[in-house]
Formats: C-alpha cells, structure tokens, sequence
C-alpha cells in the first residue's frame, strides 16, 4: 500500500465545510466543479454541497463526482472519475459525473492534448478519492467511539466489524467535512483496484444517442443571434474593404462589422495561432440568413506584407519573434524548395561515433526519401462558440481543448479583467488539436460585445477546411550504410518541412547504432500550421519504419526480428546518453503483437506489414492485413500491442485504439491539401477524401500488455505506427514501396481501385 505525505504539498488541497443538512465536498487545486443539471439534480439529494468542488457526498450516500478536463471523445469524462471513484472506494452505480467549467483559481491543467490528462492527472486523482475516503473513516470512528485502524469501507460503506456498526456514506459526510485534512493518505495497491481495470460506459452515451444538447453547436438561449466570419480566400491575403450595404437588406441581417482579434501590443501564447486576425463578422437572427449574406458581401482583398508579432513560449518557456512571410503559396514551389533542401546540410541535432566515416567505407548505401502533405482536421463539429458579453462580464461557452490558454487573449481582446470572464465547457465534437486553438472563441467574443448581445458564431465546413492549423508538409531522407556482408555501419536521417520539422532525434533508432546521425531543416511559410493527432510523430514514424522495413529486406532479416535485434542492443549496450525510449518495454510490444497476429503464418492470400512507435510515453506496435479483391487493397485486419501502463476502461481504450487507427488509415490513403498562389484546393468532403465506413478494417484486435506502470498517453500512440504498417503490407500485395502519402493516387496507377 503506497503512502502519499500531505506535507508535501498542503496547498493543493482544499477541503470545503458543509451546508446545514450535510455533505462533504473536496477539491485538488486542479480538480474543481459545477452544479448538476436540473434535470439530474431531481434524481440527486436533497442535502449536498452546491460549491464549485470537487467531490460531493450527499446525505443518501450518492456522490457527484467532476471532470476537469474538456472531453471530445478520449473519454476522459468517464475515466478521470474512475479513478477517483476507487480511491474513494465508492460503489460507481452510486455516482453521478459532471463536466467541470474552467476554474482557473483551482485548476492547475485543464488541458485536453498531449495524451497527458489520465497520465498526469493519476496521482492527484487517486490522492483526492483517498483522503476523501480517510476523513470519512475518521469521522465515523470519532462518531463510534472507536480507533480509525478499526474501521474498513467497501463500496461507499463504512462498517466497524467489531461493534457491527456501519452507515454509507452519506450519515458521516457532513462531519467529515470539518475535519482536519490528513497529513498523509494511503493509496490503495493495484491488486485491490476494483473500478480501474474494469470497463464502464461511457457516462454521457445516453445523452449522445438520444441528442441531448451537449455540445456547443447545440446552445441555445433566449433572444440569441446567430453569426458568420468571412476570411480572406487565401493564405497571403488580407482584408482591405467591404461594403456592407450589399447585404444589409437581405432578410434578418442586423449588422456587419470588420473584427480584429488580437490587440497591436498583445503577446501571443502557444496556441494564439490564428490564420487571419482580421475578419468580417455577419450577425442576423437566424444561421440560414448569416449564411446567405456570407455569400453575397462584397468583399475586397489585398496582398499581405511580411509581419512579425511576439508569440510566448509553450509552458512560460520564455518568448520569440514569430515572422510571417509574405506571398502566396504554391504546392509545387513547396516540393521544389523541399527537395532543395534535401540536398543541403540540415542542423545536425544528434550525432554517435563516426557516421561520416562509415559511409565513406559502405559498400552499399540505401537512400530513401519520403513525403507527406499539409492534412486539415476536419472534425465533426465545426468550429463554433456562444458568446454573452456585457459591460462588466463575459460567459464563454463552447468547444476548446485549452481553456486556460485562450483566457489571456480573452481578456486582451474584451479589455476585461480575467476574473469576469467565465469559461464554460461544452463536449467537443472531435479536435485533436484543432480545438487548442481557440481563436473562434475571441472572434465570437468580440462579436457579442459589439452588438450587445448574446451571440452563437459558427463556421461553415469551408471556412474550417480553408483558416488553417493544418498538420505541416514533411519530408524525410534515410540513408544506411552497409558493409560488403550487408551489416548495418551507420544510419543518417534528414528530417524537414513546412514550416517545422518532424524530427525526434532521440527516439528509436537511435540508442541502438553506433554511427547514427539526425539532421533536421524547415522552411518558414504563412500557411498556419498547429498539433494534429500525434504532431510530428504521425509522419516520422511512417517514414522511420517504412525505411526499417526495406532495410531489413535488403539485410536479409524478419523485419520483427530486425527491429528486436535493434532494441537488444539498446537494451544491454546503448549508445548516447539521452535515448528517450525504454527498449525492454518497445520490444514486450512487438513479441506481443508477433505472437497475436501469428505473424509467421498469414492466412493464404493475406499480405502483412508490422510497424511499431514510441510516443507520448506509451509503446504501440502494429500488424495490418490486406488481401486483394476484385483488384482492390482491401484492410482484412489489424492487430495492435500497446504498453501504456495501467489500463483504466479497457473498452474506451479499445475504442480509442480502432478510432485512432481507422483515422491512420484514411489519412494514409486519402489525405492531402494542396495551394495554388495561397489557396486549399479542396474545401469541402466533396473533394476532401475521407475514409468510409466500407474501407474500414473489417476487424480490429487490441491487446494491451498487463503492466503495473503509471498509466501513460493512449489517445494518441495508436496513430502513428499504422501509416508504415500499412505501407509495408501494400508493398507485400504489390511489390511496390510507398513512399509519397497518400497512397491512393499510386495505387490507382497501378490500375488497382480504391
């Protein structure tokens, strides 16, 4: 049984006294809450807390318990609870969860992004359920008369076996409350988890499947308008004129208006990246009337100078000049400038022993170049935000993943201080990544404080597809030297791209070779680009384990066993000092997947590819299966190896695994985004490919490893390693490598359908 010393860190807890009538409610400094609904408020008690906190205990026993992290899909909302949940030793049939508003005086990350929530949210969860549970011991023992070691819970019970007493929760709530934190807790060992490792529903799918109004395209209130954003037509633009009179007698218009989203002397903050700080808003009483304006305003454009702003650091890791290039881009300059830089030496980032050398003496070289395009989220629900701003307030409701990011620039732009300014949070339909940046949040702001109203701004799908934030264009050259016997002397790779670069230097391979060199380039571009599922992962892993593969072909190697031959180096004689990866838990996920997949007895007519990532702390490795059919690559199956510790809802993380690969899969086959002089030549799912329910993976095998690690990222690890997985396989059915993403056009040259 592990114990956690309160000493350390007393400020982060905060116990909250109780009403008259009982009740007991604690809060971590990150963890905080809200009322329930008036609709589930009818099926609660009468007697708890209504504080912003953490934990409610009502007088029947029920508890309420909070989510602090923005949900929009990982399903956090129903894990983080867990996790309290078992701490609390509280019987789950017995709680009600509820989405948290932004609290920023209380919560230290209410962050959705990284794969981070569960990781760095266990101990403090975990920490908040336990000494919940140890005051309400205390109190019961203080009740009875009787010494706390005495005293056991089970499933929101308390019971003095000697005595026979014992009550829920509930009769010793109010009590608990006054007591005292404890100075020390003790965690429960892993053997007795009953909740965590468990599967439990989604706590809001009953709410999801009938409609219930959860997300922030669904807000409503009484005397709302509605508006539209009108932004330049391409990347290199901005705005110079409009004239408002050509739609200001189209039916329900009320006002246009240009909006300017960030202050001249506003610095802005990691996620403050916003395509075109200058756009035109349309507000009217319905989205029917907003939309149709939009189409009819004559707007005029000019070309943008080169601007420059200052732009903070992620995490307060200081600040730097951000400069914004002039021009309007094109796809095939953007291929010609890469390919330039190619053949120029990058900045050498990682270098082990004498790579020079050892190419020098190479009998044979492997060189291989691999690409990528720019990638648009396309989430489900547009971008969208409900504003009310008044003269000494402002309440925000809508889809962000990083509330406490927008706040600055909230109270920037509004000229409000930040304490009058209520975040409130919606479940998102969809983001990874696209919702950290949440400058349509300011832009509805700025609407409802100038027409005095509340207001709800929604994108179109174009104006989403077409304002950036994409995922960057890469490239990235791997070359191997090789002896006369076709042993491995030297790995270099040359990552780059518009405008950053993909590279993680210190990640497999590295570690495992002794003449090993990583160079990186970019090439800067005002095309706005920002984090997508697994941000630079997502292509560095497809061409670093595309290129293993071949490699292993030419070495004469099972490329499974090529790449734990790799790792056992690592593993018992590393090279460098700063490896990030932990080679034996790498390699568990591979020997796993090899033995779930058979990997060495493919069914007849199925052709296999592996590939295998470590990223955002969690190890996943990847079989995919195709078969050809009616001259059609068709996905039979895929087969997934994860590590990434404890493993809270198996069944959500199962689902997020087959979410994440699904999206690997579409993305590997179809997605692109192209400009010609600055514009996206694709602006709606018209054009913009996106993988259908039939080209799916007819099935989907997760197998998770059984470790007692600290739970680690889930949300994205699945994504990365299936785009090499599938490459690999599609050049077992074809005998050609793929190197150029997406797949689709090369496929469809080789006269195969898709």
């Amino acid at each position: 049984m592990a114990t956690l010393d309160k000493k350390l860190d007393r400020r982060s807890f905060l116990k909250v006294s109780a009403l008259a009538g009982g009740g007991m409610m604690l809060s971590f400094s990150w963890l905080a809450g809200c009322k329930p609904t008036g609709e589930e408020a009818m099926g609660l008690p009468k007697e708890w807390f209504e504080l912003n906190s953490y934990i409610k205990i009502g007088e029947n026993g029920a508890v309420t318990l909070f989510s602090p992290n923005p949900e929009f899909g990982s399903n956090v909302k129903t894990s983080m609870p867990m996790i309290l949940a078992e701490e609390l030793d509280t019987d789950w049939k017995n709680v009600f969860v509820e989405q948290a508003d932004f609290y920023p005086e209380r919560f230290d990350r209410q962050f959705t992004g990284g794969s981070q929530g569960i990781r760095q949210g266990w101990t403090p969860l975990r920490t908040a359920g336990a000494t919940a549970r140890a005051m309400l011991i205390a109190a019961a023992a203080q009740t009875w008369n009787v010494p706390v070691s005495e005293i056991t819970t089970s499933a929101g019970m308390i019971e003095h076996k000697n005595s026979g007493k014992k009550a829920h929760y509930g009769v010793m709530a109010s009590l608990a409350a006054t007591l005292e934190v404890p100075e020390e807790v003790s965690l429960k060992d892993i053997k007795d988890f009953n909740i965590i490792g468990n599967s439990k529903r989604n706590v809001d799918v009953e709410k999801i499947v009938s409609g219930k109004p959860l997300f922030g395209i669904d807000h409503k209130v009484e005397g709302m308008k509605y508006a539209a954003i009108v932004h330049p037509p391409a990347f290199g633009m901005r705005l110079k004129s409009f004239d408002k009179s050509s739609v200001s007698g189209m039916p329900g218009i009320l006002d246009v208006f240009e909006v300017k989203v960030f202050k001249d002397d506003y610095q802005r903050n990691f996620f403050d990246t916003t395509t075109f700080p200058e756009i035109v808003a349309i507000v009217g009483n319905s989205t029917w009337e907003v939309m149709q304006a939009k189409k009819n305003l004559a707007v005029e454009w000019e070309n943008a100078p080169e601007s420059s702003f200052e732009m903070a650091g992620f995490g307060g890791r200081g600040s730097s000049k951000m400069t914004v290039p002039a021009g309007l881009e094109n796809t095939s300059s953007h291929k010609e400038r890469m390919a330039e830089y190619i053949q120029k030496p990058g900045t050498v980032v990682r270098k082990d022993g004498d790579p020079e050398g050892a190419f020098k003496k190479a009998a044979k070289i492997l060189e291989k170049t691999y690409t990528a395009p720019f990638l648009a989220h396309n989430t489900m629900e547009p971008m969208n935000c409900f504003a009310d701003v008044k003269a000494d307030q402002a309440m925000i409701y809508g889809p962000t993943q990083a509330p406490e990011f927008i706040m600055n620039t909230l109270s920037s732009s509004l000229e409000m201080p930040k304490e009058k300014i209520q975040i409130n949070l919606a479940r998102m339909g969809g983001g990874f990544g696209r919702r950290a940046y949440a400058h349509h949040m300011v832009e509805a702001a700025l609407i409802s404080k100038k027409i005095q109203a509340p207001v709800k701004m929604v994108y179109t799908r174009e104006d989403d597809i077409t304002a950036g934030v994409y995922r960057p264009t890469y490239s990235a050259t791997y070359r191997a030297a090789l002896d006369e016997n076709n042993n491995l002397l030297a790995l270099h790779v040359k990552a780059g791209g518009i405008p950053e670069t993909p590279l993680h230097a210190n990640r497999f391979p590295a570690g495992a070779i002794d003449n090993y060199m990583a160079e990186a380039w970019d090439i800067p571009s005002n095309i706005t680009i920002g984090a997508f599922r697994a941000p630079r992962s997502n292509f560095i892993a497809a061409a670093e384990q595309s290129f293993l593969d071949e490699l292993a072909e030419v070495m004469g190697k099972d490329p499974i066993e090529y790449r734990l031959e790799l790792l056992k180096r690592a593993e018992t004689n590393p090279v460098g000092q700063n490896n990030d990866y932990d080679p034996k838990r790498y390699a568990g996920v591979l020997e796993l997947v090899r033995e779930k997949s058979n990997w060495n007895t493919p069914a007849p007519g199925v052709h296999r590819g592996v590939s295998a990532y470590f990223c955002h702390n969690s190890y996943v490795a990847e079989v995919v299966d195709i078969v050809i059919k009616d001259s059609k690559p068709i996905v039979e199956k895929v087969f997934a190896a994860v590590d990434c510790g404890i493993v809270i809802n198996p069944d959500a993380a199962i689902n997020m695994g087959e979410g994440a690969i699904i999206d690997g899969i579409g993305n590997a086959f179809f997605g692109e985004l192209s400009f010609e002089k600055g514009v996206p030549n694709k602006t709606n799912f018209d054009r913009y490919r996106m993988i259908r329910q039939k080209e799916s993976p007819k099935s989907i095998e997760v197998h998770f490893v059984d470790s007692k690690e600290d739970p680690t990222g889930l949300g994205e690890p699945f994504f990365p390693p299936v785009f090499a997985a599938l490459a690999n396989s599609l050049y077992k059915a074809t005998g050609k490598r793929y190197y150029d993403q997406p797949f689709a056009p090369q496929l469809e040259m080789q006269n195969l359908k898709m």
